[in-house]
């Protein structure tokens, strides 16, 4: 029986599968550890966005952890391409994941064992109005992950734990801080805007590289919106005028609460929504080029 939450066909270690017969391993890696790396990939009238950078962000992943690649970039393509042709869902976000695979439980990984691999594709529907009409509640918290955050890995606790206490608080989201420096958010990345001029943090060990923050910077250049990319103190995005989140399945979508007190207006600010428009323009090109 297909579940609410995944199309019914996925992929698991060189096969096209009904889901309920996807069988994994309890000694897998990835289950015993969290040893293993992800990837989501948003499919918009069945174009992959920016789905090559996705690609060698999940291998960079998996070479830090020194897991052994699989596929090279084409075949993985070619791979979450026919997972999309086979679900018969043009609109879908595809999440790939690959363990250091099946081995006796020891710290010390074995070289010789065989990464598990795992694809399976949602339905990608776009996010409520309401969340770029009148913008995200969040808190602000102290960053307690680990010191490896550019890389993509499925051990997820830390980013969990941020997003309950989120919740628990009643926001939508958390924004993070190590140090007293801006990271982002327990699944986002975050800019600010300060008199007219978008600020990042730098994409180092503290952040993952997003492939929609990127995207974001690029835009920027294209159409000549300011843009620094430095440390940013807490204070400073505490008296942000706008503060923005980016996510692959979200673009970018405004903040307008931030510990109980409104952001800039405490509404969607004017360079969200030129920069909202850009995204959109991008995407219908995308869709465009078919």
């Amino acid at each position: 029986m297909q579940t609410p939450y995944c199309l019914p066909t996925v992929y698991l270690n060189g096969a096209f599968m009904p889901l309920e017969e996807a069988k994994i391993s309890p000694l897998d890696r990835g289950f015993i550890f969290g040893d293993g790396v992800y990837e989501v990939i948003p499919y918009f009238d069945g174009k992959g966005l920016r789905a090559h950078e996705h690609l060698v962000r999940f291998a960079r992943s998996m070479a830090l952890l020194d897991i052994t690649n699989p596929h090279r970039i084409d075949e993985w393509l070619a791979i979450v391409e026919a997972l999309v042709t086979h679900n018969k869902e043009s609109n879908a976000a595809v999440y790939m994941q690959v363990t250091r695979g099946v081995a006796k439980r020891d710290f010390s990984p074995s070289k010789d064992t065989v990464p598990t691999v795992f694809l399976m594709a949602n339905k990608l529907s776009q996010p409520p109005a309401s969340l770029y009409e009148n913008g995200l509640s969040c808190v602000s918290g102290d960053d307690a992950r680990w010191g490896h955050c550019n890389i993509k890995a499925t051990a997820l606790l830390g980013a969990v734990m941020h997003k309950h206490d989120a919740n628990q608080a009643g926001a939508d989201e958390i924004i993070l801080f190590r140090d007293g420096f801006l990271t982002e958010s327990s699944a986002s990345n975050v800019a600010m805007v300060k008199d007219g001029v978008i600020l990042c943090p730098p994409m180092d060990n503290l952040i993952l590289g997003g492939i929609t923050y990127q995207l974001m910077m690029d835009l920027a250049a294209k159409h000549n919106m300011p843009l620094e990319a430095r440390k940013i103190r807490r204070r400073e995005v505490l008296g942000a005028d706008e503060i923005w989140m980016m996510s692959s399945t979200k673009d970018v979508i405004p903040v307008t609460k931030l510990d109980g007190k409104p952001v800039g207006t405490g509404k969607p600010g004017a360079l969200f929504k030129q920069m909202s428009a850009h995204f959109q323009a991008y995407k219908s090109s995308l869709q465009g080029a078919r």
